[in-house]
């Protein structure tokens, strides 16, 4: 009996100094990096509703450290509207998303902000202003006015996420241990003004 009650003290400290080791990378580094939606709304331009958000981007020592050794991070923006139903699940007329790289270039101390979507490609010489460009979004196109009806009520909804399964490979599972590499933001969600 004596055996089997060390047995069991013994696996209950093994799981307690697990869980501790397992979240001593998340305690470390409190929550005040990430990406943060500040702001989002619709607004009707000609035929179509369009969205206009502002971001806050505070990537973690981390982060930079592993962009200014060359390693490129990357940003899936998701934009969903769905028409609420009270009886069935809300109907989703819209999911759109794309998606942002940045890197560093040592040769010629610049940063490159991508846009896979659509191939633009910016120039800046500091990481802040590339920042800057991913943090406002002006006039992106959701859907057009035909599709949406005066009787009905929809929510609009966005969501930044940070791609670490784009990480190298020997980076990916600390990307997904420590709190350094948590640079998702929420859903922001918000009633789609007609």
């Amino acid at each position: 009996m004596a055996f089997i009650m060390r047995g069991s003290l013994s696996n209950k400290a093994t799981i307690v100094l697990c869980s501790l080791l397992f979240l001593t990378p998340a305690l470390a580094y409190p929550g005040n990096t990430g990406v943060i939606i500040k702001n989002a709304e619709t607004s009707l331009l000609g035929d179509d509703y369009v969205l206009t958000a502002d971001i806050d981007y505070q990537l973690s020592e981390k982060a930079i450290e592993a962009l200014n050794n060359g390693v490129s991070l990357y940003w899936t923006y998701q934009f969903r509207i769905r028409k609420h139903r009270d009886f069935l699940w809300d109907n989703t007329l819209v999911e759109k998303s794309f998606r942002y790289r940045i890197q560093y270039h040592a040769l010629l101390k610049m940063y490159r902000v991508s846009n896979e979507s659509n191939g633009s490609v910016d120039n800046f010489s500091t990481l802040q202003a590339a920042l800057d460009l991913l943090s406002t979004l002006r006039d992106y196109r959701l859907i057009e006015k035909i599709k949406i009806s005066d009787k009905e009520s929809y929510v609009a909804g966005m969501k930044i996420t940070f791609e670490r399964d784009a990480l190298p490979l020997p980076l990916r599972p600390i990307a997904y241990t420590n709190s350094q590499w948590f640079l998702s933001s929420d859903w922001y969600l918000w009633p789609l003004k007609k």
